[in-house]
């Protein structure tokens, strides 16, 4: 028999955690829709895509900056060739397309070899940053601007690097060998660094393609994907792109730009030391170690993040390969942020070390373990009568209930793009998908997360594991 004076102390104790985590839950949702909210004006106001006279004007000023497209790719041979080929079709007067292929064991190789009509090339590769070895590289025979590295394996970021030193382009940018560019895409990128001088970084939308009408290259028809798990990680990207990004690139303290689509100024990406193939999330580490780099040194720069162009990529279909991406991504972020702890509410560092690198600490990184004690301390306090309903019912609400209003919300700003969808029924679609995903999707990514914050703590290594690829539909 338990004594009343222990029973009240555990009551006590209990709801002092569970007000605790709701607090919790509630502070994160309120920020977040902060940022939505200033998603909406910023989307309005700054975010509008050029106009065809711009781009003219663009296409024939001396000014406008040379890319380099770095593709890393490691067993793409699903969708290597329409990805690729839709890349030399974009809508640029100065850019080249740097294909690196890191020692694949599919046909990747040969598939560009014979698509593109590929001779082994005299030209070497060297330059400031430190890579596993090239074995040779290529070039076509026909008139297009393509080159293609076939290196030792040495993962992403080691073939990135590769890219970096092979490229001859002012701005370098990093597009997975799985995603689309709009094909006017790199003029909407290119914009932030023609307005600032001191821009260094840049990122854009990523979007699911899955399910889309896809011909030679590009995205024909926009559409929502028959795979319901696709659907939801389509407003996922909405709610991040459009809600967070918007808002931190606003007061420039924005931590990652994702690695399937980001453009660097080069001389920028190599003084900083380039990609680091040490790192787990390579793109995030690279964008905070640039923060690091320049606020410590007290010189100008910028990163930023526009919404009109888009890259489409597809997204997993599959729980268990989406369970292995996220719990990698969690433990990337929490790889590059203690790599870069310093930062952590130091005023040196501005409104990165004491906004934006606390919010990422208490909340991205430590909010999954948080929100997943929730749940469960919610559970069991209202099977064994520790809580009552009412608490039970606050929690669920602010935790359900304000991620529906989050991801309803990043649907209605999609509608202010120029990627919304041309149909009704997909925005529906979308809508639906936004009410859902908040009934077991988001609590599965809490516990991928929670996860990957746990085999982080503990030091533990994996591999990315094989990526299931079903390419691009191209039936209307």
């Amino acid at each position: 028999m338990i004594p009343d004076s222990v029973d009240i102390a555990v009551h006590r104790v209990y709801f002092f955690f569970e007000s605790g985590i709701i607090f919790y839950v509630f502070i994160i949702n309120l920020i977040y829709l902060f940022l939505v909210t200033l998603g909406f004006f910023a989307l309005r106001k700054h975010h509008a895509p050029s106009s065809p006279a711009d781009r003219d004007a663009l296409r024939r000023s001396p000014l406008t900056p040379s890319i380099s497209l770095i593709v890393p790719s490691y067993n793409e041979e699903v969708s290597v060739r329409e990805s690729v080929g839709c890349m030399l079709w974009l809508d640029y007067p100065n850019y080249e397309v740097i294909v690196v292929n890191d020692g694949s064991k599919d046909r990747t190789l040969e598939y560009l070899i014979e698509e593109f009509k590929l001779y082994k090339s005299a030209r070497s590769v060297s330059g400031p940053l430190e890579t596993k070895p090239v074995r040779r590289v290529y070039e076509s025979t026909e008139p297009v601007r393509l080159l293609v590295i076939d290196k030792v394996n040495g993962g992403k970021a080691d073939s990135i690097n590769a890219g970096i030193n092979a490229a001859r382009c002012d701005l370098v940018m990093v597009v997975d060998s799985d995603s689309l560019i709009e094909r006017d895409g790199l003029f909407e990128m290119v914009k932030p660094f023609l307005e600032d001088p001191e821009t260094i970084a840049v990122g854009g939308t990523v979007r699911a393609v899955n399910d889309c009408e896809v011909r030679r290259g590009m995205v024909r028809q926009i559409r929502t994907s028959r795979s319901m798990l696709a659907n939801f990680q389509s407003v996922e990207y909405l709610r991040a792109f459009f809600g967070g990004r918007v808002g931190f690139s606003l007061f420039n303290c924005m931590l990652i730009i994702s690695g399937a689509f980001g453009l660097f100024r080069r001389d920028r990406a190599i003084e900083v030391g380039g990609f680091d193939h040490s790192s787990i999330g390579e793109d995030m580490e690279l964008v905070v170690r640039m923060h690091h780099y320049y606020r410590d040194r007290k010189q100008g720069y910028r990163i930023a993040y526009v919404a009109a162009p888009v890259c489409w990529t597809e997204v997993p279909q599959d729980w268990k390969i989406l369970h292995r991406q996220r719990k990698r991504w969690q433990r990337g972020t929490v790889d590059s942020l203690w790599r870069h702890r310093e930062m952590l509410l130091n005023p040196r560092f501005g409104v990165v070390g004491m906004f934006a690198f606390p919010y990422f600490t208490l909340f991205e990184m430590f909010g999954p373990l948080v929100e997943t004690l929730g749940y469960l301390l919610t559970i069991v306090g209202l099977m064994f009568n520790i809580i009552s309903g009412a608490v039970a019912i606050l929690f669920f609400t602010v935790s359900i209930g304000l991620g529906i209003l989050l991801s309803t919300s990043a649907v209605l700003l999609d509608e202010l793009t120029p990627c919304r969808f041309p149909h009704w029924k997909h925005t529906l679609t979308l809508f639906g998908a936004a009410v859902l995903e908040n009934f077991g999707f988001r609590q599965f990514l809490t516990l991928c997360r929670a996860q990957g914050l746990w085999d982080a703590v503990r030091g533990k290594k994996t591999s990315w594991g094989v990526m299931i690829r079903r390419g691009f539909s191209t039936t209307p």
